[in-house]
């Protein structure tokens, strides 16, 4: 007696039918958790017309928390972009003791929540804090002010540059700066012939993630900002000020820049991917 297996187009069907099932279900999931809440952010911010939505746009306090979003942003990712980089050629290009430890304290902000984050520089920086005596003498403010926005953004985006450069530079091998140590170049040199131009698209698909995730920040910037309003409030935080006061409209409006930037991000780092492929076919980082 022969089993349903022994049909070669049975077989070919019920794999066919498996496929189908798991392809709905991935659909549904992602329709479900992404599709139906950004469409619903678009949906509500124009509610009532164009003409509320472009006016919770262009209202003074968005526009500054726009300004300040920006700012905290251009400082804080660049900063990154050079630690990454710098961090991420010493991983990968040398070999030293206290390789594991880099690597664990650059993924750190990845499992330390941001809210903790947050109370961590009010300890050390705040006006009872470690430093907080002397900042208080000198008339620094870091805390309630731009400076502490700046680091816990810094914070959190720590490991993006990093850990799209170092399984790159890894991928690529040693040899190429090898070869121009053998000609004689500096570590300097080489870096900017040799090692930077071939990592270069991988640095900017970090750069785009660094900065998503930047400019959507809330939970650290919300503990160290104080929630000044029209000072120190940021987009996101500007979003929970407008939702708790029932101004859906505005919220929703505020929360479309957002959404808008993210989709910005996905489409540039997806297009990079597609004309580099080494981006996404790159080996596992090494166990250090």
């Amino acid at each position: 007696m022969r089993h349903y297996e022994d049909y070669p187009g049975s077989a070919d069907a019920g794999r066919t039918a498996r496929r189908l099932v798991l392809i709905g279900i991935a659909v549904a999931y992602l329709v479900v958790l992404l599709l139906l809440p950004l469409i619903t952010v678009f949906a509500q911010a124009l509610a009532q017309g164009v003409l509320p939505y472009v006016r919770a746009i262009i209202d003074t306090e968005t526009l500054t928390s726009m300004r300040l979003t920006l700012t905290v942003a251009v400082i804080s990712v660049p900063l990154n972009t050079l630690f990454g980089t710098a961090s991420a050629w010493l991983i990968a290009k040398h070999d030293f003791r206290g390789k594991g430890l880099l690597l664990t304290l650059i993924d750190l902000p990845l499992v330390v929540s941001p809210v903790i984050a947050g109370m961590l520089f009010v300890l050390v920086f705040g006006a009872r804090g470690w430093f907080g005596g002397w900042l208080s003498e000198h008339a620094i403010k870091v805390i309630f002010a731009l400076p502490g926005m700046v680091l816990a953004t810094t914070f959190v985006t720590i490991p993006f540059v990093a850990r799209e450069l170092i399984p790159l530079m890894q991928a690529q091998g040693r040899e190429d700066e090898e070869a121009g140590l053998s000609l004689g170049a500096g570590g300097w040199r080489i870096f900017r012939v040799v090692t930077l131009p071939n990592v270069r698209w991988g640095m900017l698909n970090g750069v785009l993630l660094c900065n998503a995730r930047a400019m959507g920040e809330f939970g650290a910037v919300s503990v160290v900002s104080g929630h000044i309003r029209g000072a120190t409030d940021t987009l996101p935080l500007h979003v929970e000020i407008l939702y708790n006061q029932y101004n859906s409209v505005g919220a929703f409006a505020t929360a479309s820049l957002l959404a808008m930037l993210a989709l910005v991000t996905l489409g540039l780092k997806s297009l990079l991917e597609r004309r580099h492929p080494e981006l996404r076919h790159v080996r596992p980082l090494a166990t250090m």
